[in-house]
């Protein structure tokens, strides 16, 4: 992946806006010195994170305000990396106990960790908790980016990670609990996101046709009263191609005359949506490039990987035509459709829960309750723009600790495991091995890392953990000068068919009290970018491995570069300078993103079971399994789910 100089400078890629950040990839020296530099801030002192040769200045105590790469950085993936080869222990030392105690210790501080420690003080008000991750900021994929443009009296703020809570009419009962605990109000989003801002400035969706895919790139706008005629005249594709589409939106055939509804949907689940295009409807390859990326935001890989039950399941105006003539009825489900799917069918809510933040904003009010002093406030209204103080965190006069940047590298029953009463926990903290005892452990980290953490565990339960293979994704936050050129061109949200980058839009215009929300296109603002390195035609766990492979020798200059290009072939025509307009770029790098939802044609054994995840999810005698793997489903209210059913085992 070069970059061309000369494109580079015309980019303002030499302008310094960011640290540069790059990967940790092909190997870690041998030698615990080595291990030293790579694995965290060392000493454990709170406040305090990152490390120099990451560039991360020791005095930064606000995640948020860090710039650059983040997320599964090297730092926070180092350490794992070397369990995963078999480079750790040769190198580790021998481990130190702490001298600390806890009725509970949490391995993975993001929101189901977190949920985990917050029901479980509620049960028992006077336990001891420690939480220990493997990153440098709390929530782990619910993550804040926070900017200070100069031109804007106080900071923009803006989500790393977990975006929204998604049809929140239809979460769980535990999601839907905390939720109450916490006094979030969702219908108070009604008024706080404001839903008619870019439509009032006549801007709305487009499709950039780039030229990653075709001969000929173009901007196409979906705008109120487009016909899907006048859109197919736009687009540059073939013209037996545009043919084709039409077809497809207006007038598609009954591709599967003679079988009944539940023999069509059968068919469908053994098909992906680009198969179902080229091998059953039979259209031109262009067609099939234009509608490729549709599901790459939400699902993290696109069509070649996108079952076509699930994609006959998300039919709108503008996405996955083809389906209309099979006579199937939609005002239900069908069986073979994905869980979230099914369980999210009926339900109209609209996508505007949303914090500034994100679910990080779940999170800080979690863990401001359980931590004094830690926020200064803790409800709905306050989290956002709330004063936060790391240094509390891991005090040792604290009921709850949260421990930063300290990955665990063992977890063991002390005896047997129908027996044991305790448990160790070891975690690296930058120099040697230290233990804590609990007695009990809620591994709230991905799945495909516990077998190494947990050694002991039965094969077979080891064997379906490692099977729930996470997608790679990337969150990139873009801090403009002003939008200007994105009203210029009437636009807020892009689809692209096939660049780097397969999502640009302008952040979701969400204010919350003492947080304005910028809705003046002359004021600074963010720009949400998403990539979704998954080798797609591989489908989705070989290409998750795959994906995450080249992501990981991917470094960030490459992403700065391709979104600086991206954004200028974007709106460079209504006068968009990136060396001028691009202020700062937060990437969140998360090779081990979204959670794997069980899908056709992909798992054969859905949806009649039995799952990986119910083999993988069993408890171990103090150790209990939480974390979205284990639902499996890369939602909040999942997260929280699985942290409830984990305490619950454990105090059963």
């Amino acid at each position: 992946m070069e970059i061309n100089p000369h494109r580079a400078r015309e980019l303002g890629m030499d302008r310094r806006i960011s640290r540069r950040d790059f990967f940790d990839g092909v190997a870690m020296a041998a030698g615990a010195a080595m291990l030293a530099g790579c694995a965290g801030p060392g000493s454990g002192e709170p406040g305090i994170i990152g490390t120099e040769s990451l560039e991360v200045p020791a005095d930064v105590k606000f995640p948020p305000g860090l710039h650059g790469l983040q997320g599964n950085t090297p730092q926070a993936l180092s350490v794992p990396h070397a369990l995963r080869d078999d480079r750790f222990w040769e190198y580790a030392g021998s481990p130190d106990f702490t001298g600390e105690n806890y009725d509970l210790v949490v391995v993975g501080g993001g929101i189901s960790g977190v949920s985990a420690a917050f029901e479980w003080l509620r049960r028992d008000p006077s336990a001891r908790i420690l939480i220990i991750d493997n990153h440098d900021e709390i929530g782990g994929h619910a993550r804040r980016n926070e900017f200070t443009p100069a031109s804007r009296p106080g900071g923009l703020i803006g989500y790393g990670g977990s975006q929204s809570m998604e049809a929140p009419s239809v979460w769980t009962a535990e999601g839907k609990r905390l939720l109450q605990q916490l006094d979030v109000d969702v219908k108070k989003f009604d008024k706080y996101y404001d839903q008619k801002l870019y439509g009032d400035l006549k801007m709305h969706d487009g499709v950039m046709c780039d030229r990653e895919t075709f001969a000929t790139e173009k901007l196409v706008r979906i705008t109120p009263g487009l016909t899907q005629e006048r859109l197919v005249a736009q687009l540059p594709i073939a013209e037996q191609a545009k043919k084709d589409l039409l077809m497809l939106y207006k007038n598609p055939r009954d591709w599967f005359p003679g079988l009944s509804p539940a023999q069509k949907q059968e068919r469908l689940a053994s098909l992906t949506y680009s198969q179902f295009l080229l091998d059953v409807c039979k259209v031109h390859p262009d067609v099939e490039l234009y509608c490729r990326t549709m599901s790459s935001d939400e699902w993290a890989y696109d069509t070649r990987a996108f079952g076509a039950i699930d994609a006959w399941g998300s039919v709108d105006d503008w996405n996955y035509p083809g389906f209309q003539k099979l006579g199937l009825d939609d005002s239900k489900p069908s069986k073979y459709n994905s869980p979230s799917m099914i369980k999210e069918w009926t339900a109209e809510d609209p996508y505007i829960y949303h914090f500034p933040e994100g679910n990080q904003a779940l999170v800080r009010m979690m863990v401001g309750r359980m931590i004094p002093g830690f926020s200064t406030d803790t409800t709905m209204d306050g989290i956002t723009t709330a004063s936060f103080d790391y240094s509390r965190l891991d005090l040792p006069s604290n009921r709850v600790r949260f421990r930063l940047s300290s990955p665990v590298v063992s977890v063991s029953n002390d005896g047997s495991p129908s027996s044991a009463r305790t448990a160790t926990v070891g975690y690296y903290d930058g120099h040697q091995i230290r233990t804590v005892r609990a007695g009990a452990v809620v591994m709230a980290c991905w799945n495909m890392v516990i077998p190494y953490l947990v050694p002991s565990l039965p094969p077979e339960q080891a064997a379906a953990m490692k099977q729930a293979v996470k997608m790679p994704l990337l969150y990139a936050m873009v801090q403009l000068r002003n939008w200007e050129a994105w009203r210029k061109a009437g636009i807020n949200h892009v689809r692209w068919t096939g660049a780097y980058w397969c999502v640009s839009e302008l952040d979701y215009p969400v204010s919350m009290p003492g947080y304005e929300f910028p809705k003046d296109p002359s004021e600074p603002t963010n720009v949400h970018m998403i990539a979704t390195p998954c080798v797609s035609e591989s489908g989705p766990s070989a290409g998750a491995i795959a994906g995450r492979h080249e992501l990981i020798k991917t470094d960030y200059s490459f992403m700065e570069y391709t979104i600086r290009d991206q954004l200028t072939r974007l709106l460079g025509g209504q006068g968009f300078d990136p060396a001028r307009d691009i202020e700062a770029i937060t990437v969140n790098r998360w090779g081990h993103g979204y959670a794997p939802e069980y899908c056709r044609p992909w798992n054969s054994f859905y949806p009649d079971g039995p799952t990986p995840a119910e083999k993988a999810r069993r408890r171990f005698g103090r150790i209990a399994i939480a974390n979205s793997d284990s639902v499996p489903a890369a939602y909040a209210d999942a997260a929280i789910t699985a942290a409830y059913r984990a305490v619950g085992e454990l105090q059963a």
